[in-house]
């Protein structure tokens, strides 16, 4: 058998850390601290390597008829962004009534607007991700039907720009798939270029690319946040910067064929579990500590106390989630409508 290439692990791994830690920060008030702002920068482009990842390993998504299709995408990512988002629903209203006594109103703003606006729950904000996934295996699909098609969405990041300096006043929070879809096709083309030319050039090509993204991201700063579709500082250099990291590092990691490491890998390998359930977990321990009137925003305390506990928590629910498939999105009977691994995000 083909020895396993790490190298997805561990930016999978790196990518899951950096999101759950934001959110932790976030949850906590730590998140507009200096050095944290500096780190953001850094690592913006990381929510973007999930459908560079989903595309590096498609292999097609022509085969079998359009109603298979729809019926495994939905499977495997409608199925658990609707299961996962009624969890966290429940968690974050359960505590509806009892906060509301306390303190004469709910502590966080609803809005109706929510249910056609936004594809995140109440309770599971991240779930916006598993939607979007899901549109986007259904753009391709159709771009993969005309062709030469796909050379089209070097353009899209434009249209998900235009999105954004209207408002973002899309349905479902979708301005992010376009630029989605170009992230994707980066990733197949990658890894035309990593099976087109010998390893070391790819190499070579690959450290250029990370430095050149170390020099822009110093001098031509661009950030682009996918859950918001925000751009910040110049959106061209967002893009260009981002596809630099994403190409450098995954080439650099690929070429090298890096050693497993344990702890990094096993959070890669199961993302999924990580990604579902560490947002419940927060607003759980949040609103506990408001029941008892005590908030936990800018307390450094409740940071260190958050984040080996989320992550232990997310660890031990590996085994249990991966043996549901409609929270796991791991259906062993269905038979996929094309090769990837949508069952590890993408």
């Amino acid at each position: 058998m083909k020895q396993r290439n790490h190298a997805f692990d561990i930016l999978c791994g790196i990518c899951i850390v950096r999101m759950v830690t934001l959110h932790v920060m976030s949850f906590c008030g730590q998140d507009k601290q200096e050095w944290w702002l500096v780190v953001m920068q850094w690592s913006f482009f990381f929510m973007s390597f999930f459908f560079f990842k989903a595309g590096y390993f498609n292999k097609g998504t022509s085969s079998g008829t359009d109603l298979d299709y729809l019926r495994d995408r939905s499977r495997r990512l409608l199925i658990p962004y609707l299961t996962s988002g009624t969890i966290g629903a429940i968690v974050y209203f359960s505590f509806y009534p009892s906060l509301t006594e306390r303190f004469g109103h709910f502590v966080e703003p609803l809005e109706w607007e929510h249910i056609w606006m936004r594809s995140s729950f109440y309770g599971n904000l991240p779930i916006w991700f598993l939607f979007s996934f899901f549109i986007v295996y259904m753009m391709v699909r159709y771009i993969n039907k005309v062709r030469h098609l796909c050379w089209l969405t070097v353009l899209f990041p434009a249209v998900s720009y235009l999105v954004f300096r209207m408002g973002n006043q899309v349905p479902m929070s979708l301005g992010n798939v376009f630029i989605a879809c170009y992230f994707f096709y980066l990733g197949r083309l990658w890894r035309w270029v990593m099976h087109r030319f010998a390893e070391r050039t790819v190499a070579v090509a690959s450290w250029a690319m990370t430095v050149a993204f170390v020099v822009l991201n110093l001098t031509l700063p661009g950030t682009y946040t996918m859950s918001q579709n925000l751009f910040t500082g110049s959106p061209v250099m967002a893009v260009v910067n981002a596809t630099l990291a994403l190409c450098g590092l995954a080439g650099i990691l690929l070429t090298m064929h890096v050693r497993r490491i344990p702890l990094l890998c096993f959070i890669g390998e199961h993302s999924m579990v990580f990604f579902i359930s560490h947002y419940p977990m927060l607003y759980f321990y949040k609103f506990v500590h408001l029941s008892y009137g005590r908030g936990i925003y800018h307390r450094t305390d409740d940071v260190l106390i958050l984040l080996p506990v989320v992550f232990c928590l997310c660890a031990w629910l590996v085994p249990y989630v991966e043996r549901v498939p409609w929270l796991s999105g791991r259906w062993h009977d269905s038979r996929r409508a094309s090769a990837t691994d949508a069952p590890r995000l993408g």
